[in-house]
């Protein structure tokens, strides 16, 4: 069982155990997800090659402007763009890569607004 103390620690062995299991590649890349208690982040990694193919975030400019950036309406803003900015590219499934967190609140909200835009996990 892990220690409540260390938290970050805790969700870095997750994010290691995790990482072992899912890798993006060309034609499917990886939807890494990040969440701090301001904002929250998402890109899509191509792994084989190590390059971003697409990022979104509550910080970008047309997104912040709606609002606040740590809660559920923001999470589903940044899903949607990101979703919206990979079908662009034409890339239409991706592995999801919750980076340690729980499927649980913004994490998943992220992810379902990505699925309701047409993105395939």
């Amino acid at each position: 069982m892990f220690i409540k103390k260390d938290k970050k620690k805790n969700r870095q062995k997750i994010k290691a155990r995790i990482r072992k299991k899912v890798a993006g590649s060309s034609q499917r890349p990886r939807l890494a997800v990040f969440r701090s208690l301001k904002h929250i982040y998402a890109q899509a990694v191509d792994d084989t090659s190590g390059r971003t193919v697409a990022i979104a975030s509550s910080l970008d400019k047309d997104l912040k402007a709606q609002g606040y950036g740590g809660n559920r309406a923001a999470a589903q803003r940044v899903g949607e763009a990101i979703a919206e900015r990979l079908l662009a590219k034409g890339c239409e499934t991706v592995v999801f890569d919750r980076g340690g967190f729980l499927y649980h609140g913004r994490v998943k909200v992220l992810a379902e607004a990505a699925r309701s835009k047409g993105l395939k996990f």
